[in-house]
């Protein structure tokens, strides 16, 4: 099936707890590259009896989840291929994102059969994440899915749609940008955070113009996700204020990308940078900030509850958990199955992502790459 296809989303019944124990638990560990002989991939497949065989655990995890879906993400392909700069230490199992069914619980928050949802939180980044059938966390890491969308379809939106829902919320409530104010540019369109944001300003009724480099190949996707315009990548801004052409912007880019789009954001726009693809400078003025009043709203897209290197404030962990299940209540009302179907640019089994974080890395998949975790 091709990339682009959107094949029809299923959640496959987990096996039960007692089969999945006697063959073992299929697991995808990644290993530095450095510590990688030439030729021989930094990631490779492992049955271990039990999840805390696994090399990184979390020791004060007290929620055990089946999984069933995760997904790949740019963080995620960074890891497989055993890439430093956004993993604690090595060997690690990545997978940022994961969703399935609570197996064991000594939290009062949820009980076994629960069906939940985890982005973000350092898994597969500080601590062992979802490319496994079972993995541990903190109680508080986990939310309900929407009860209208499936535990795949969860997945298919996962971090990048989950960011994308931030982007579009806080234009609204720091940046103070309405439909009326004009169009909203969404830069690094034909990635899943991109896609998922045309799709969501289109839903909440913004006029969106969609900027990539695949213009030409994937402008008429982009156009029935919702965007009104398709344009290229955008240049370099020649000076400290370019002319006036974007109430609000979404950049996935950041460096020159981002530096043009503050030139080009009108008077009193915002623009909402989650992340890095294009480079982590960023060669800019402070006059867009001064003259035009625009606002740069960072996204962050941690749910950092009890984690080491955040905030130690307990009022505000709830507040962020509250925002998580905001933004999953934002995403289920504003997305259709139609277009969770568009971003879903395929699925993949734990043995092939190996093959695909290059790709990931390289910009050659457009949309979201489902994983199932049992196939």
């Amino acid at each position: 099936r091709s990339l682009l296809a959107a094949p029809r989303l299923s959640t496959p019944a987990p096996p039960p707890a007692a089969a999945a124990a006697r063959r073992g638990l299929h697991a995808l560990v990644a290993r530095s590259r450095k510590d990688v002989p030439e030729g021989e991939a930094a990631s490779s497949l492992v049955d271990v009896a039990a999840v805390s065989a696994l090399p990184r655990q979390d020791p004060k995890a007290d929620v055990e989840v089946e999984i069933s879906h995760s997904t790949l993400n740019y963080k995620d392909a960074m890891i497989v291929l055993g890439q430093k700069g956004v993993v604690r230490d090595f060997p690690i199992t990545p997978g940022i994102d994961y969703a399935g069914v609570v197996a064991r619980s000594s939290s009062p928050l949820w009980r076994e059969g629960d069906a939940v949802v985890l982005t973000g939180n350092k898994a597969g980044q500080y601590f062992d994440g979802g490319y496994a059938e079972r993995a541990t966390c903190r109680a508080e890491w986990l939310v309900a899915p929407p009860p209208a969308l499936s535990l795949a379809q969860t997945m298919v939106v996962g971090t990048a749609g989950v960011t994308a829902a931030m982007c579009v919320d806080y234009l609204q409530r720091f940046g103070e940008v309405q439909p009326s104010h004009g169009p909203v540019l969404v830069t690094g369109a034909a990635g899943g955070l991109g896609q998922v944001a045309v799709a969501l300003l289109h839903a909440r009724g913004f006029e969106v113009v969609a900027s990539t480099g695949r213009a030409e190949a994937l402008g008429d996707h982009l156009r029935a996700l919702g965007a009104s315009d398709v344009v290229g990548r955008l240049q370099p801004e020649p000076k400290p204020l370019g002319k006036q052409l974007w109430a609000g912007v979404v950049d996935s880019v950041g460096g020159a990308t981002l530096a043009a789009a503050l030139a080009q954001t009108r008077y009193r726009g915002a623009v909402a940078s989650p992340g890095v693809a294009g480079g982590g400078e960023l060669a800019t003025s402070v006059y867009p900030f001064i003259l035009r009043g625009v606002r740069l709203l960072g996204v962050d897209q941690t749910m950092p509850y009890d984690l080491e290197g955040y905030p130690d404030d307990p009022q505000r962990w709830d507040g962020w958990r509250a925002e998580r299940q905001r933004m999953w209540a934002l995403l289920s009302e504003s997305l259709g199955e139609d277009a969770i179907g568009a971003v879903h640019a395929g699925t993949i089994g734990l043995a092939q992502l190996p093959e695909y974080a290059p790709k990931i890395i390289g910009g050659e998949v457009a949309g979201r790459l489902l994983v199932d975790v049992k196939a």
